[in-house]
C-alpha cells in the first residue's frame, strides 16, 4: 500500500515539474517574440517610441532596439532548449529573464504598462525555472 502511494506521489511531482518547465518555456518564448517585435520597431522607426526628457538612463533608440532584438532572439532559442529540458537552457533562461527584467525596468518611463507586463512575464519564468528540481524535470521528458 505504501509503494502505490509513493508511486502516485512521484508521478504527481513529475507532472508538476514538466508543467512548470513547459510554462517557463512558453512564457520565455512569448517574452522573446514580443522583444523581437519591439526591437524591430525601434530599429525601423525611431518615432514609434515616446521620448522622455531628462531621464537618467538615456539611450539611442536604434541601439536600444538592437538590444531588445538580441535578447528576444536568445530568449526564443533558450525556450526551445527548455522544451527539451536541457540544463543549459534552465540556467540561461534565468539569466535571460533577468536581463529582460532589467531592460524593461530601464524602459519604464517610455512604456510603463508594457514594461510592467514584461517584468511580470519574466518573473514568472524565473520562478518556474527555479522551482523545478533537476531530477524531477528530466524524469518526465
Amino acid at each position: 500500500m505504501t509503494a502505490t502511494h509513493t508511486a502516485h506521489r512521484s508521478t504527481a511531482k513529475q507532472g508538476w515539474a514538466s508543467g512548470t518547465m513547459v510554462f517557463a518555456a512558453v512564457m520565455l518564448m512569448l517574452a522573446g517574440v514580443l522583444d523581437i517585435f519591439r526591437g524591430i520597431m525601434a530599429i525601423a522607426e525611431d518615432d514609434v517610441f515616446v521620448t522622455t526628457r531628462n531621464y537618467v538612463f538615456q539611450f539611442d533608440l536604434t541601439s536600444w532596439g538592437w538590444i531588445h532584438l538580441a535578447l528576444g532572439v536568445i530568449g526564443v532559442l533558450v525556450s526551445l532548449g527548455l522544451f527539451r529540458a536541457a540544463t543549459w537552457a534552465r540556467v540561461t533562461g534565468v539569466a535571460i529573464a533577468g536581463l529582460i527584467i532589467i531592460e524593461n525596468f530601464l524602459d519604464l518611463p517610455y512604456y510603463p504598462v508594457w514594461s510592467v507586463v514584461m517584468i511580470a512575464f519574466s518573473g514568472f519564468v524565473i520562478w518556474a525555472l527555479c522551482v523545478v528540481r533537476r531530477d524531477d524535470s528530466f524524469a518526465s521528458f
